[in-house]
């Protein structure tokens, strides 16, 4: 073979060698963990700060790839054309198309792209700095083009920022830890504890609290002796007290101060002023978010609270473990009372209290049962129904299968959850 047809191969393999670096480029530096760039520049990497750099202007750094991937690839098929013209005459162009076409779309672009693909981080930090050395050199022209593309996209009344993300940073972290935990990256009690920390602002304290029927209080209107009684046999330390009637919270005894009074008293419960040992209650609206009810509970040094709604009646209190629990699950301690309202079958169905959170019973079975129109089960299942059921009644929706099994009065207080697609008969209720 004559020199110009060896200095045509070595071109044409130049070529496709740098086009596999361009395509490749662009893939692994869009696919990189913008998090882990981030993570290894502040720990003093300079690749991963170059990365970060070419992704403040992706814009440009994807104009000077898709750029030099054109050059290169027109490069190789006018030498590829032009040889094989000189070799088999004008049949050559055919041949030249087709060798070219397979040897640009197997070496040139899936498999630099595959290989991108796969290992993103590790290949974006390999080529940060030929990248940023082949953004700066088509630069000037890829401003150019940029200037004109935005030129003839207004003609069309198309504008930059059109197509922006609907996400905001909360949804796009959290999607991305959801993400994570399917691939396998992230365990599921660590993304539940990601995406219970950024629920936080989307949740009222009224998500969370606990309802005023299931509030232990103690009347200040009975004898101390009573009432010591009353705090020692509670599992809780802190408890609201109420005059006359229930509704009238007046203070919240904390079992600590009351025993420093009691010891004070030298044993005598006649010495003791139960009013004098209360705290003064607070009061806390329904619709505060458990963000801004976090961040009070620090600011005010305490972890109790009383819920009331728009008319100022007490619907129920929250405390700092509760909102804690959002975060990292269900607390229990040696003096925690044990609440069974979840409890798994033999057949794989589970029974459910109609008390039970939707949000817990999600997060315990790892199901994704919709709490924006009810917050228990049996409101879940009211709210679905659109009725209040009978014992007995069986619906389907959501995916799963709900059977009525207990009820007091208008109050559904057992459920049965089963798969929708269990062998079973249902009811003329259903859904």
């Amino acid at each position: 073979m004559s020199a110009d047809i060896w200095i045509a191969l070595v071109v044409v393999l130049l070529s496709l060698a740098l086009s596999a670096f361009f395509a490749g480029a662009e893939t692994a530096i869009t696919a990189s963990s913008r998090a882990r760039m981030h993570a290894l520049e502040q720990n003093g990497d300079k690749n991963a700060a170059i990365v970060n750099r070419i992704m403040l202007h992706r814009d440009r750094f994807i104009g000077a790839m898709l750029l030099g991937n054109q050059l290169v690839n027109i490069a190789a098929a006018a030498y590829t054309t032009n040889v094989l013209v000189r070799l088999v005459g004008d049949t050559g162009v055919f041949y030249a198309t087709g060798i070219m076409t397979a040897l640009v779309v197997i070496f040139a672009e899936v498999m630099p792209k595959t290989i991108a693909i796969n290992s993103p981080d590790r290949i974006s930090l390999l080529l940060a700095k030929a990248v940023s050395f082949a953004v700066m050199l088509f630069g000037p022209v890829v401003v150019t083009v940029e200037a004109l593309v935005r030129f003839v996209l207004k003609l069309f009344g198309v504008h930059e920022g059109d197509d922006d993300s609907m996400l905001t940073g909360h949804e796009e972290l959290k999607g991305a830890v959801d993400l994570l935990h399917r691939e396998g990256g992230v365990e599921r009690a660590d993304r539940d504890m990601v995406g219970g920390l950024l629920d936080l602002k989307d949740l009222q304290v009224s998500d969370v609290m606990i309802h005023r029927t299931k509030m232990r209080t103690i009347s200040i209107n009975q004898p101390a002796e009573d009432l010591v009684r009353e705090v020692l046999a509670s599992p809780y330390t802190r408890l609201p007290l109420w005059r006359d009637n229930p509704d009238n919270i007046v203070g919240v005894i904390h079992a600590k101060d009351l025993l420093r009074a009691f010891d004070a008293a030298k044993g005598d419960t006649k010495k003791l002023n139960i009013s004098e040992i209360a705290l003064n209650p607070w009061f806390v609206p329904d619709t505060t978010t458990l963000q801004d009810q976090l961040q009070a509970f620090l600011k005010r040094k305490t972890h109790f609270a009383l819920v009331v709604d728009e008319y100022g009646e007490v619907m129920g209190l929250v405390t700092l473990e509760d909102i804690l629990e959002e975060i990292v699950g269900d607390i229990k301690d040696e003096h925690d009372l044990a609440v069974q309202g979840v409890r798994v079958q033999a057949d794989g169905s589970v029974n459910v209290d109609g008390a039970v959170p939707i949000r817990d019973l999600n997060r315990v079975m790892d199901w994704e049962l919709p709490d924006d129109e009810a917050t228990t089960m049996a409101g879940l299942v009211i709210d679905a129904a659109r009725a209040i059921p009978e014992v007995g009644q069986v619906f389907l929706f959501y995916g799963f299968r709900f059977q009525v099994m207990r009820k007091n009065k208008n109050k559904i207080t057992l459920i049965r959850i089963s798969s929708a697609n269990a062998d079973v008969k249902t009811s003329a209720g259903s859904l």
